[in-house]
């Protein structure tokens, strides 16, 4: 009896060929990342080569993370046909904290005075980053639009870049003094130094599946889960005072998020 009063249309008209859908809600995200070690380029010079540094190395048991975020959702879907629908998916850009494990440290002599611990609690997050990915998808709706509740399925593309990203103080500070300063006098640039970071943008797939569920002949409610298999480069360049790169640091993340939705909808 519950089954069927859930899928009986009564007053309630589930969306149809020519409608128009507009959504509000939540976005939970939730990262299943891991990464790469971070790898280091230096800019070479005579005292580094003197010194038994290497122009380019790898931190082992050095990994990024990305914490879990939730934010403001707006989509619209447009029915092509009465199972079709063509969905675009936006929001507030959602904000996430960047974390580090291990000890950035080069080869040879100078690993033992020159280093970066970025698992250090104080350096914790190393930075925070808005990420912004708009998607566009194609969905399946299930049974026919005059029952309340239609399961779907869908598939669609993402492209994702991040803005406002902003190192940690005591991080850069670290960076700069325990890492910058050293490389500085090295290169014939004393002074005082400047640590930077950025994050690639990338296309993704989007999987989707969920329910919609008509509360009325406008409203409804929608749940649903999207897997992104989602990547990015994370980089940190360290810069002299006269614009001189002495560093490079990056790593790449697969954060390959979960993205859970609670959706308010209204049809039109």
């Amino acid at each position: 009896m519950l089954w069927s009063s859930l899928l009986s249309a009564g007053v309630a008209q589930a969306n149809e060929a020519g409608d128009w859908v507009a959504q509000a809600g939540w976005f939970f995200i939730a990262p299943h990342e891991s990464s790469d070690p971070l790898r280091t380029e230096l800019t070479p010079t005579a005292l580094g080569a003197l010194l038994g540094i290497d122009p380019e190395f790898e931190s082992p048991g050095t990994a990024a993370s990305v914490d879990r975020s939730d934010t403001l959702a707006l989509t619209l879907t447009y029915f092509v046909t009465d199972h079709l629908a063509i969905k675009a998916e936006g929001g507030i850009p959602a904000r996430f904290d960047l974390r580090g494990e291990g000890v950035v440290r080069p080869t040879g002599p100078a690993g033992a005075l020159i280093g970066v611990d970025l698992g250090a609690p104080a350096n914790n997050p190393l930075a925070r980053a808005r990420q912004w990915s708009p998607a566009l998808l194609l969905q399946y709706y299930f049974f026919e639009p005059q029952l309340r509740l239609r399961p779907f399925v869908g598939v669609g593309v993402t492209y994702t870049w991040f803005t406002d990203i902003e190192l940690n103080p005591s991080f850069r500070d670290e960076v700069q003094r325990n890492f910058g300063a050293p490389l500085a006098l090295a290169a014939g640039a004393p002074g005082p130094t400047h640590a930077e970071a950025e994050s690639s943008p990338s296309w993704a797939p989007i999987f989707n599946a969920g329910l919609a569920y008509a509360l009325g002949e406008r409203w409804g409610v929608l749940a649903s889960v999207s897997h992104v298999p989602l990547k990015t480069t994370s980089t940190i360049v360290l810069s002299a005072a006269d614009g001189t790169r002495l560093a490079r640091s990056e790593t790449t993340i697969d954060l390959d998020p979960i993205v859970t939705s609670l959706l308010l909808s209204y049809r039109f």
